[in-house]
């Protein structure tokens, strides 16, 4: 029975047009990265950048490396989009997107995230034998069908992803709506809408539809009667996203995901040729049909319960920050601080404190001055540059940071030599101050 559903033929005119879209739009997230600066502030300007932990390795190119490198992966976003050597270009993209993820996470966002696993699906996905130059220049691997496992592989995962950013909301700072307030603070000069976004009843609009759009968009989408509604507050609702907080193409990107939720019929009477096609109904079952069951299995039991993870680390993840990342918690927090280092030799017990300026940029002090991996990795770089002195010293912190509107509180145990402990990425770590109740 399972296999009769997932191995099923379909139409595949969803994933022939999804494929076009994401093509387009990760080649103009690419190529806007470079025209915007983003490279330059982020790969390019820092003299030292934060991986994530256990990738300290992956390190930006040196000189106009990131601009090629970007450049590289934009063009990459062509090919996939005209279905030139797409199972190629697709792997390319995927492991070069993944190696930008991993390189920095001082712009961390959960959309670059969800793209990085995006890259992967669509690289297995048959999205290049329609409406490809590949299926132009080798009419034998031409098809207008897809197994349905590719349809809702990729509708599982956005159930996932907006259930759990769904859930995730129902916290105290967003249900009295602060965290609304907070983060529409900064937008209070934008042009004609900024005094609108700074009013009491529009943070109560704007939380309560978030987590009613967040829990029900997927089902709405799915179920015929509310499907053109759920459509139309899509629209709505990614287009305020993209004006209001400004994230790249993921409003567009989160628009292109609808084209699964319409009959595939609709999709191709309005983008595809020939406008119908017989389709026998008959299943697909390939001889590695257990493997791609099996695979699909593990890939979304990780999905869903690594957003999960942060229930098994001490304390709360809103300050610690422990599990927060790969979890769908989006826009639930403003954090803010303030901190010093203190390097001290070893051999000669004599100490002083660092000047930031001399190693961060501007976006980096405030993540050091807020987040404890970041913190002690910063604790692991001065280590390394003293070493180079052949000084062998000891790190110390001092800080205090918040989280939205609560009071400062003292962050890192300022006792303990964050040169000399090892980073937990399992278990709670211990130098990160407890949170206290107000």
């Amino acid at each position: 029975m399972p296999n009769q559903f997932l191995f099923k033929k379909i139409d595949n005119a969803q994933l022939i047009v999804f494929r076009v879209f994401y093509g387009l739009l990760v080649s103009a997230e690419c190529y806007g990265a470079i025209a915007t600066g983003w490279v330059r502030k982020t790969l390019v300007e820092p003299k030292f950048t934060f991986t994530f932990i256990g990738f300290e390795w992956l390190q930006p190119l040196p000189g106009n490396g990131m601009y090629i490198y970007f450049a590289i992966m934009g063009t990459l976003g062509l090919l996939i989009a005209v279905g030139y050597k797409y199972r190629y270009s697709a792997f390319a993209f995927a492991l070069m997107w993944t190696g930008v993820y991993l390189m920095q996470k001082t712009a961390y966002n959960n959309h670059y995230y969800l793209l990085m696993l995006l890259a992967y699906v669509m690289a297995f996905f048959p999205a290049g034998r329609d409406f490809s130059l590949d299926a132009k220049q080798n009419p034998s691997i031409k098809s207008h069908t897809m197994p349905n496992w590719v349809r809702w592989t990729i509708i599982l995962q956005l159930f996932i992803v907006y259930t759990y950013a769904s859930v995730a909301k129902l916290y105290e700072d967003w249900l009295d709506f602060s965290i609304i307030e907070i983060l529409m603070k900064s937008k209070s000069d934008y042009y004609i809408i900024g005094e609108f976004l700074q009013q009491k009843w529009v943070h109560k609009i704007v939380g309560i539809f978030g987590i009613l759009f967040d829990l029900l968009i997927v089902p709405a989408l799915l179920w015929r009667p509310t499907r053109k509604i759920a459509f139309g507050l899509s629209i709505f609702f990614h287009l305020f996203n993209s004006i209001v907080f400004q994230i790249g193409i993921f409003p567009y990107l989160s628009l292109a995901f609808t084209v699964f939720f319409f009959p595939p019929q609709t999709i191709r009477n309005i983008f595809l040729r020939p406008k119908t096609i017989t389709i026998e109904n008959t299943l697909d079952y390939p001889k590695h049909g257990k493997w791609i069951v099996s695979i699909l299995s593990v890939y979304f039991v990780v999905q869903l319960f690594l957003p999960l993870r942060h229930h098994t680390f001490k304390d709360n993840v809103l300050w610690t920050e422990e599990g927060h990342r790969l979890s769908w918690r989006m826009m639930l927090r403003s954090r803010s601080g303030n901190i010093r280092f203190k390097v001290v030799n070893k051999q000669t017990d004599k100490g002083h404190y660092v000047n930031l300026d001399d190693y961060l940029t501007k976006k980096q002090k405030r993540k050091v001055a807020t987040y404890p991996d970041f913190v002690w990795q910063f604790a692991q770089h001065l280590k390394k540059e003293y070493a180079k002195k052949g000084e062998d010293i000891q790190v110390f912190a001092y800080g205090q940071a918040k989280v939205n509107n609560r009071k400062y509180q003292e962050f890192i145990d300022p006792k303990v030599d964050l040169a000399s402990v090892p980073w937990k990425h399992f278990s709670h770590n211990e130098w990160i101050r407890p949170s206290q109740k107000e």
